[in-house]
């Protein structure tokens, strides 16, 4: 299947006792923490793609409940130079679409795209994440979470 033009990012969390976890990735071959990212392909939707990245990187089942996040954020198409003929010359950035996922455990299956992840608090993760748009959706997240705005799979608006 192609390649679509966007990105998503998806942030595991946990609840335990009144304390909220979320799930920060090490990248495979470099010195990065970041949340779940990956592409879309043609003909999905990018809750779809957000799915499936779950399920691919960390195992994380479909049935659990996802929750898209207003923060989208654009990515630099030099991070993606194997597609830019796919997309062509004038497509310089790409969106990237944030979603939340509530998990009922800890333990994840990690695909080769990782080789660790850890459960942190919100400043831990914060200090850890390295690009700002992971840093941006986590900081919604979180408020969204402590404010009760989380509904049925969407997020509340005001």
């Amino acid at each position: 299947m192609a390649r679509a033009k966007y990105q998503v990012l998806v942030i595991p969390y946990i609840i335990k006792n009144e304390s909220i976890k979320y799930a920060v990735y090490h990248r495979s071959g470099m010195e990065i923490w970041q949340f779940i990212a990956g592409g879309g392909e043609e003909g999905e939707t990018p809750l779809q793609s957000a799915k499936r990245e779950a399920y691919e990187e960390a195992g994380i089942l479909s049935d659990n409940s996802f929750y898209n996040l207003e923060t989208c954020c654009s990515i630099s198409t030099e991070y993606f130079k194997a597609y830019s003929s796919i997309w062509g010359e004038e497509c310089l950035v790409i969106p990237e679409y944030a979603f939340a996922v509530n998990v009922n455990a800890e333990e994840m299956e990690l695909s080769n795209e990782h080789t660790e992840f850890e459960w942190m608090d919100y400043e831990a993760a914060k200090e850890k994440l390295k690009y700002d748009s992971n840093k941006v959706a986590l900081w919604e997240l979180d408020n969204k979470i402590k404010r009760g705005l989380l509904i049925k799979g969407v997020t509340k608006r005001d």
